[in-house]
């Protein structure tokens, strides 16, 4: 096992320093490589074949709801983007510009889009005549250019890659059912199939996305104990269908202002599979999104027969509908075994010649290393089940690390005192000032992540200020 301790060697602890196990781990799994332009990153085959599954999922449950693809420019007009203030003044420090086209500077700059709302809002504002074109329900898979200071791959880069929702409704009530269904949309899937539980719930008015009237969120905890946004959704009223000036004609042949919607998810994504399931010999993948489920690994291939019966079980798996390769080259079985571990296939299929005449082959679980002897004629029955066993194991795993750090806080002194000790979600009352949630992030540097819907009764009042309390509030260090 030489070439695996080799290589896993070559990985920091993530108890030595988290944040340079991340960096190891999506180099070494060859995720991503750096580009010349600092501050992106080229996306390499396997981080792409895992986004893919990401984006083909989650578009089928957004095609289930009713809602179509379309594709916007990628610049905006300066003109366009000042409409809406509060909107601009949100990205206004993050916005990249054109000013040039060739060698002649332009009449007017072009912000190389940072979200699509305004592009969203000139098109409704053309195309929706009355009642009976609402409701809208629009979404786009594309990249979007933000400048930022500090980067890190996947978690937050000057371009990345997500899809945006843009909705606009005939009334307050559909809009805001709308923002809710798509919330929990994202909640399901990240649950459901990236094994990553989820905290739901509202932006306080400080973190609310621009220009939005309510953003709602769902926020998972990484290993480390450190939050990380996973997905968000905006009601924004109809405050862009005024600036805009997005109107229809009501059932009463009445003019009214339509009420909008925006949501998202990015390639942010991958970094919670990362951060939430990865362990010190690579990345961990929940089966249900992993590129590849199982892996094909023949033992002593040089003696005859061993090739030929893995691929023979490789063609069976396949045809099963289990996404699987197979490995014949001539590296050893213990660089296999490492590769494909760092690579956080789930499952591994080991089969010798010793296993060939018994009729049976080994199957490796990536996530505990267990391993599981099946005969031949039992693969496509065991290799499911086994994917479902991975999958929920996952999903216990996390939501227990969440459980086991999450604290509760009745004074501020609480609060540091936790953090001197623990890195997690930190529950308290909250009676809803900003001052006192400036406050909190200013002593602590916890920001607050949401109000959760599932609210408790801690105490009577606001353990920063002692007014009454309105609402319980979780706090934490975020990526």
């Amino acid at each position: 096992m030489a070439d695996k301790k080799k290589l896993v060697s070559e990985i920091t602890s993530m108890d030595v320093d988290f944040a340079q196990w991340y960096t190891d781990i999506v180099k070494k799994a060859e995720m991503i490589d750096y580009s010349s332009v600092k501050g992106c990153v080229i996306m390499r085959p396997y981080a792409q074949a895992l986004w893919e599954n990401i984006q083909k999922t989650l578009d089928g449950m957004f095609k289930e709801t009713g809602h179509e693809n379309v594709a916007m420019p990628i610049f905006i007009p300066e003109s366009l983007l000042l409409k809406e203030a509060d909107h601009v003044e949100g990205f206004a420090p993050e916005c990249a510009w054109v000013t040039h086209g060739g060698s002649e500077k332009l009449e007017e700059r072009l912000c190389v889009r940072p979200t699509s709302e305004t592009l969203f809002c000139e098109h409704y504002a053309k195309i929706v005549r009355s009642w009976r074109d609402l409701p809208k329900l629009y979404n786009q898979w594309c990249s979007v250019v933000r400048w930022e200071k500090t980067t890190r791959p996947f978690l937050r880069s000057r371009e990345f890659w997500w899809q945006e929702g843009h909705t606009v409704h005939a009334t307050e009530e559909e809009a805001r059912e709308e923002t809710m269904r798509m919330l929990n949309t994202y909640a399901t899937f990240c649950e459901d199939y990236l094994a990553i539980p989820v905290l739901k719930g509202q932006k306080t008015d400080k973190e609310r996305f621009a220009g939005a009237e309510d953003t709602y969120t769902i926020e998972a905890m990484m290993h480390d104990g450190k939050a990380l946004q996973s997905g968000t959704s905006h009601y924004f009223g109809d405050g862009f269908a005024r600036a805009f000036n997005m109107q229809f004609t009501d059932k009463n042949n009445t003019l009214q202002y339509m009420y909008q919607t925006s949501w998202g998810v990015s390639t942010r994504l991958i970094g919670a599979i990362i951060m939430t399931h990865g362990d010190n010999e690579g990345l961990v993948l929940p089966p249900k999104i992993a590129p590849f489920q199982l892996v094909v690994i023949p033992v002593a291939a040089h003696k005859p027969g061993v090739i030929d019966k893995a691929t023979e079980l490789y063609e069976m798996l396949k045809q099963a509908g289990i996404r699987t390769k197979i490995d014949v080259t001539d590296n050893s079985p213990g660089w296999k075994f490492a590769e494909y571990e760092m690579k956080g296939f789930p499952l591994r299929l080991e089969v010798g010649p010793r296993d060939i005449e018994n009729g049976q082959c080994v199957l490796v679980r990536r996530d505990n290393r267990e391993k599981t002897v099946v005969k031949f004629e039992d693969l496509t029955t065991v290799v499911p089940k086994l994917l479902d066993e991975v999958q929920q194991a996952l999903f216990d795993k996390a939501l227990k690390n969440r459980e086991e750090h999450t604290y509760v806080a009745h004074s501020i002194e609480d609060m540091k005192n936790i953090l001197k000790e623990h890195t997690g979600f930190v529950k308290s009352m909250w009676c809803g000032d900003l001052a006192c949630e400036e406050k909190v992030k200013e002593e602590t540097g916890m920001p607050s992540r949401c109000m959760p819907f599932e609210q408790e009764h801690l105490d009577d009042v606001c353990p920063i200020c002692g007014k009454p309390a309105k609402k319980m509030i979780v706090w934490g260090i975020a990526y």
